[in-house]
């Protein structure tokens, strides 16, 4: 099981860096151009504290896996990330529109891989907090 939140830490921590690229990536300098301050600062704000709590949950999980999976705290934390990953899980399918990747290779991909991902956080936490 270690060896999984290993994984996952790393995995997490790349995505929280990956955050860094979405404003290029997603062309927000005209994209948002149409919206209000308050909600072209939220949007710049909430992905940067998205980012830092994947990164944060990254190095909880590199660096206290030992502590993740023996210790009662550990165990309820394990708790908490299976009901996010979870959720996140389902947000992936009733979230987005299948528009926005239905027909597009790449899309496709990234829509899969990220399910795929969703559902192997989800996995370890539940069977780290049910063991």
């Amino acid at each position: 099981m270690e060896i999984h939140f290993k994984i996952i830490g790393i995995s997490l921590i790349i995505l929280a860096l990956i955050h860094v690229i979405f404003p290029k990536y997603f062309n927000w300098k005209n994209e948002f151009k149409t919206l209000s301050l308050i909600n072209r600062q939220m949007m710049t704000i909430h992905t940067f504290f998205i980012a830092l709590i994947v990164f944060l949950m990254g190095l909880l999980c590199f660096t206290s896996s030992t502590d993740l999976m023996h210790t009662n705290l550990g165990k309820k934390i394990s708790l908490g990330l299976a009901i996010f990953w979870t959720i996140r899980l389902f947000v992936q399918f009733i979230g987005y529109s299948s528009k926005l990747w239905k027909g597009k290779k790449f899309e496709t991909c990234i829509h899969i891989l990220f399910s795929i991902f969703w559902m192997y956080l989800s996995a370890i936490f539940w069977l780290n907090y049910l063991k």
